[in-house]
């Protein structure tokens, strides 16, 4: 099934496609900067589907290997949140044109959107394997946890493992599989519970209490609430303050000094963390 997909121009596929790429899981997900595409598993009520999503030129198209309207309609839906394709850029443009730091990035890019996740259990799991660690090591971690916990597909692509699953595995069998410290897996293990208790890291969650039970779990800091709050949430406010490249994109050297600068951003402050990530990050 082939779908175009609407959306408000300009559009910066390059970008997204970077920032996909730097954080590509293998096994979860294939990421062709080149091609512009990104191929991966969505969960839809038929079951997992295999859809490539192109990002070009000549539009955002979506590739889907069902015929069932109502799995289409569902992933339809999750590519649009996940790509932020709803955005209207416009409005950015008119919060952080004018500003000093951020505006001419605006300007040079004024078709860039936030990369959300496919699923906020997923970019939960994902984002505490990244803490203190390279992009690099974050993706061999999860690339680990997808081949041990996950559930295979013919197109060799993994469904990403389930909160039951990974908190019915424990804590010592997610070490083992992934490498990780005992701390950062019971981080993992806590997360997997949590979630399969029922909190819903989504945009349509109750972003408070998603906030406050994620604060709950062991591991888990402002850093890591804030990063979800945009990414998970949709949170355009969201301010992950205490990130490091943020600040040294600032070039600012405490918390309470980003804090401050980005107080001028609201309620768009999100769009101008992500950004600065991108001129000083994903495309340099």
């Amino acid at each position: 099934m082939h779908l175009r997909l609407q959306l408000t121009a300009p559009f910066d596929g390059p970008a997204l496609l970077a920032a996909l790429a730097a954080h590509a899981v293998p096994g979860l997900e294939s990421v062709d900067t080149a091609g512009g595409t990104c191929t991966r598993l969505f969960a839809s009520p038929a079951g997992p589907v295999l859809g490539t999503v192109s990002l070009g030129p000549a539009g955002t198209h979506l590739e889907l290997e069902t015929r069932d309207s109502a799995a289409a309609s569902a992933v339809t839906a999750a590519v649009r949140r996940w790509l932020d394709l709803d955005l209207d850029p416009a409005a950015v443009a008119a919060v952080l044109g004018a500003d000093p730091r951020v505006g001419p990035l605006v300007t040079a890019r004024p078709g860039l959107r936030i990369p959300g996740y496919v699923d906020g259990f997923e970019g939960a799991v994902c984002t505490v394997l990244g803490q203190q660690v390279s992009l690099a090591a974050a993706r061999t971690f999860a690339g680990r946890l997808v081949a041990a916990f996950g559930t295979g597909h013919p197109s060799g692509l993994h469904a990403f493992p389930s909160p039951e699953g990974l908190a019915a595995a424990g804590p010592d069998a997610v070490r083992a599989a992934v490498g990780l410290t005992g701390s950062r897996a019971r981080t993992v293990h806590a997360l997997a519970e949590a979630c399969a208790a029922g909190l819903d890291i989504s945009p349509e969650g109750e972003h408070r209490l998603v906030r406050r039970e994620l604060l709950k779990l062991p591991g888990v800091g402002p850093w890591t609430a804030d990063y979800l709050a945009m990414r998970a949430l949709h949170d355009r406010n969201a301010f992950p303050e205490g990130d490091l490249v943020l600040r040294r994109a600032l070039g600012l050297e405490s918390v309470k000094e980003v804090r401050a600068h980005g107080s001028a951003w609201s309620p768009l402050r999100a769009y101008a963390v992500f950004h600065l990530w991108t001129a000083h990050a994903y495309l340099p």
